[in-house]
């Protein structure tokens, strides 16, 4: 059995790879239109291609996801989103787990490197480099700006991957301070399979398989003052906590 499986799985994962590639060949000349439309109407457009793009790449690779609904996204409802951090694969789980809404992810400054990749990563996400102060308020006014034209924003709370073996890494204050100042609800959405996926030590151990995301109910923060951030942080935290214990969910 492990002499088959060392030959099937490099088979495997040299397809995963070609496929990655080809679905990102494939989308860039309408990547290049989302460049010349410029923000906000190109930013709309890369959503969309990013959730075909994986919608493709994940079918190709058996990767089966499905949505646990506890608490639909209103139509016309406009929300802070944060989710657990635990590989590379959440980005394109991410664009499954919430289908029929445009909005912005706040990102990484050096996935922006990445050739044909950063830009569609340019123009959905809203960058930041954490080691600048300076770089970090111009996050938040893009992404203040962002909320008040009515875009959802998508931010992973723990900032990095969670490499703890515990269900969640603790949270930064950003995305609940950002929710109370802009009187934006939060809602969580909690990947349970990512990290089987694909684990956060390497690229190189993508695996077909179940996916799931649940969408909690979202928190209110209507009437919550900027010294209740840590407050609305401890709901959300443990609400997302009993998700992963209540579902199965993985995180080592």
């Amino acid at each position: 059995m492990k002499v088959i499986k060392s030959i099937i799985y490099p088979i495997y994962l040299t397809w995963a790879f070609l496929t990655f590639i080809a679905g990102l060949l494939l989308v860039f000349p309408l990547v290049l239109l989302a460049v010349a439309m410029g923000q906000p109407n190109g930013g709309h457009l890369v959503i969309h291609l990013s959730r075909a793009w994986s919608t493709g790449w994940l079918f190709c690779i058996g990767i089966r996801h499905q949505n646990i609904v506890e608490a639909a996204i209103t139509a016309d409802g406009r929300y802070v989103f944060v989710a657990n951090h635990i590989s590379y694969m959440d980005i394109p789980l991410l664009f499954q787990a919430i289908r029929h809404r445009t909005f912005r992810v706040l990102g990484k400054m050096e996935m922006s490197r990445i050739p044909v990749f950063g830009l569609l990563y340019r123009l959905a996400v809203v960058l930041i480099d954490r080691s600048s102060p300076e770089s970090r308020a111009r996050s938040i006014q893009q992404l203040q700006q962002l909320l008040g034209e009515r875009i959802s924003i998508f931010i992973f709370p723990e900032g990095t991957f969670n490499e703890t073996g515990q269900p969640l890494k603790s949270f930064y204050d950003g995305a609940f301070r950002l929710a109370i100042e802009t009187q934006t609800p939060v809602k969580p959405i909690v990947l349970l399979d990512s990290v089987k996926r694909m684990h956060y030590k390497t690229v190189f151990s993508i695996t077909p398989g179940q996916s799931r995301a649940v969408h909690l109910a979202p928190i209110p923060v209507a009437g919550l003052q900027m010294h209740e951030v840590e407050k609305l942080k401890k709901a959300t935290f443990e609400a997302m906590e009993a998700c992963i214990k209540k579902y199965g969910g993985h995180y080592q």
